[in-house]
């Protein structure tokens, strides 16, 4: 079973669709005894940083979570704002992340991108995989997926990334910290490539 954690953040609907599609067991969800029963979990995130980091931190779930992911080793997806709070610290804010996967989220540096790039970086961009992660299986790294960000997950490991864009430097898209998985782009909007990213979190 996928718990999809419902703080309040992201596209729980449409990452529930994908797995209703897959016919995947799975629920939404912010109750802590559901939570506990769940095999693996969907982080998702829309918004800003510290308010997110509040919100979990306020309902309780990052103690949960904590348990469940590093103390049973359950496995963890996070999405956009998701991802970025697996990290230690952010340009964004001020509170501390959950500090799942070492490094700091910073914001892309205007100067880098050319008079046709702008901030945020919205819209479809292709990838680059470091190595053959499973996860991204099936993946067609041309095709790409679906951006929309102004901040990276800057990894103080570099094998803790497994995946970059190209939006004025190379910036990491995909991280990996054992059983801890972050994705700064969109699967859920991202079509057959996000079908195939959920799949392959629901099996690995």
């Amino acid at each position: 079973m996928i718990a999809i954690v419902d703080y309040g953040s992201g596209n729980v609907a449409a990452i529930a669709d994908i797995f209703k599609r897959l016919k995947v067991p799975h629920l939404i969800t912010r109750d802590h005894a559901e939570l506990r029963s769940a095999d693996r979990y969907v982080l998702p995130g829309v918004g800003a940083f510290d308010t997110t980091m509040r919100t979990l931190r306020d309902s309780g779930l990052v103690n949960l979570l904590n348990d469940e992911v590093h103390e049973h080793g359950k496995k963890i997806m996070g999405v956009c704002v998701g991802m970025q709070i697996l990290g230690d610290s952010s340009d964004e804010g001020v509170l501390p992340g959950l500090g799942w996967i070492p490094g700091h989220i910073r914001r892309i540096d205007p100067a880098t991108l050319t008079s046709r790039l702008k901030l945020p970086h919205m819209g479809w961009n292709s990838i680059k995989m470091t190595g053959n992660p499973p996860i991204f299986d099936e993946v067609d790294c041309e095709q790409g997926f679906y951006f929309l960000h102004s901040y990276y997950f800057d990894a103080a490991n570099p094998d803790s990334v497994m995946a970059t864009v190209k939006y004025g430097n190379e910036l990491p898209c995909g991280v990996v910290a054992g059983n801890v998985f972050g994705f700064q782009f969109h699967p859920e909007k991202s079509h057959s490539n996000g079908v195939a990213v959920f799949r392959n979190f629901s099996r690995i």
